[in-house]
């Protein structure tokens, strides 16, 4: 008998995050982008790598590119690595991805540079079990099938939950799927558990379809970034409009903290997800984000991630993921182990 997905499901099978590490909801490979609007004015053209509901809408929403002195040409791309794929090739100058996608494009000797960061709240960050699912805690998934997008934030976030819980990959059966397939797999019962992040997170608990094994709290970094190419930052006049746009990125993350149900509203209608789910990842972990420095905790952490996949043989090589890193922005930003901001009782699962 054929299974179908929750009418309340569906939209989130047609979104990608930005931190994972496919290339798209179905597999599929290649850059992975498709161009979008032009804003601003001037001579300077700023060509952005974004994904849907990410930087253009908030910065849009914040009322951040109202006054831009420069061009800005958006591309739309359904994950993290075929837009960093992209910043190597200097297709795109700058984008947003999460903090896992840059340790497997580096890996790969890909030409990038991290320029900016925030630091979130990583309860989005999850290990989900069915309903009724006789599964307690993490020591419990021994044996038993585990859906996770390859190269991901949740991929990384799975690994250490397990360690924290005395076990390894090799002790469970760990099922590559992207989240769109990860999504039906979990629903329709194929898989375990299903290792993901906001909003899918929140999309399965309002839909009444699971609940949280384990989340990313003490676990994973809590870390999202923006990474720029090079030979961007070496033009003069395209290295200071990065540094343009990185502050109304952070301008517009402190907006979107003030103003959640308003950001929630435009989330909502640029995914299609559902406002109360929409708003429910807003106040426990977009919402959360701080813009901070990219300081030695924040390369040591993302060090901590690039060795344990190197260890694992899942990227190529070892590499300093300090020599991928420009601080050049930082400014007087707090230290990346800053508290993620909270809405309060919101905030708790």
């Amino acid at each position: 008998m054929k299974r179908f997905l929750p009418a309340a499901l569906l939209p989130l099978a047609l979104l990608l995050s930005a931190c994972s590490g496919a290339s798209s909801a179905n597999g599929s490979g290649g850059s992975g982008g498709s161009q979008g609007r032009t804003d601003g004015k001037g001579s300077l053209t700023l060509k952005v790598g974004d994904q849907k509901g990410g930087s253009e809408a908030v910065l849009r929403a914040a009322g951040e590119l109202d006054d831009l002195p420069y061009k800005v040409t958006w591309s739309t791309f359904s994950s993290g690595p075929p837009l960093l794929e992209s910043i190597n090739a200097k297709a795109v100058d700058i984008g947003s991805v999460g903090n896992t996608p840059p340790v497997f494009a580096a890996g790969a000797g890909s030409k990038i540079k991290v320029v900016a960061a925030t630091h979130g709240d990583a309860r989005g960050d999850a290990i989900l079990v069915r309903k009724d699912s006789p599964l307690k805690k993490a020591s419990d998934l021994k044996g038993k099938s585990v859906a996770v997008a390859q190269g991901s934030s949740a991929h990384y976030q799975l690994i250490a939950s397990l360690r924290k819980a005395g076990l390894d990959l090799d002790d469970i059966k760990v099922k590559l799927l992207q989240p769109a397939d990860a999504l039906a797999a979990f629903t329709s019962g194929q898989v375990d558990a299903w290792a993901v992040w906001d909003p899918y997170t929140s999309q399965v608990l309002h839909g009444g379809q699971g609940r949280v094994l384990t989340d990313g709290r003490n676990v994973v970094n809590g870390l999202n970034f923006q990474v720029a190419a090079p030979a961007a930052l070496e033009n003069k006049k395209k290295s200071a409009a990065i540094g343009d746009f990185v502050e109304r990125l952070r301008r517009a993350q402190d907006w979107v903290y003030d103003h959640p149900e308003e950001w929630a509203k435009v989330w909502s209608k640029d995914t299609g997800l559902p406002y109360e789910v929409a708003l429910d990842a807003v106040k426990l972990s977009h919402g959360t984000r701080v813009p901070v420095a990219l300081d030695k905790p924040a390369v040591d952490s993302e060090q901590k991630i690039a060795d344990t996949f190197a260890g694992l043989k899942l990227i190529p090589r070892r590499f300093d993921f300090a020599d991928y890193v420009d601080d050049r922005f930082n400014k007087n930003l707090p230290p990346s182990t800053s508290p993620a901001r909270s809405y309060g009782k919101a905030s708790a699962r």
